[in-house]
């Protein structure tokens, strides 16, 4: 049973990951790019690692080194995808022309 639970969080966490590509293709600047590559691939891979961790068991060292990088990428991918486009924006890319709001140049007005 675990076996088949553990392969349906990899089969959808491979979606994830394939949807996150297909986005980082396919949308038109880089923070449009930024946010599905962020949030897609972060949820995908997450996926992918609690799916080998309940395959091979959570208690395993494999399952314990699989929640773990988890825990990092959960950690890390955001942060630095705002790190990213905080330093775009200061370097002065700019948004696409259908692009709504800039919260960037609002906060930077306020101060």
């Amino acid at each position: 049973m675990n076996e088949i639970i553990g392969l349906i969080f990899i089969a959808v966490g491979v979606f994830f990951d394939l949807a996150g590509c297909i986005g980082l293709a396919r949308l038109p600047d880089i923070y449009n790019r930024l946010q599905a590559a962020t949030k897609s691939v972060t949820l995908g891979t997450c996926l992918i690692l609690a799916g080998c961790a309940v395959f091979k068991g959570i208690l395993s060292p494999m399952g314990i080194k699989a929640l773990i990088c988890g825990v990092f990428i959960l950690l890390t991918s955001p942060t630095a995808a705002h790190a990213l486009a905080r330093g775009a924006h200061l370097f002065g890319v700019k948004l696409w022309d259908k692009s709504v709001c800039d919260m960037y140049e609002q906060d930077k007005k306020n101060f």
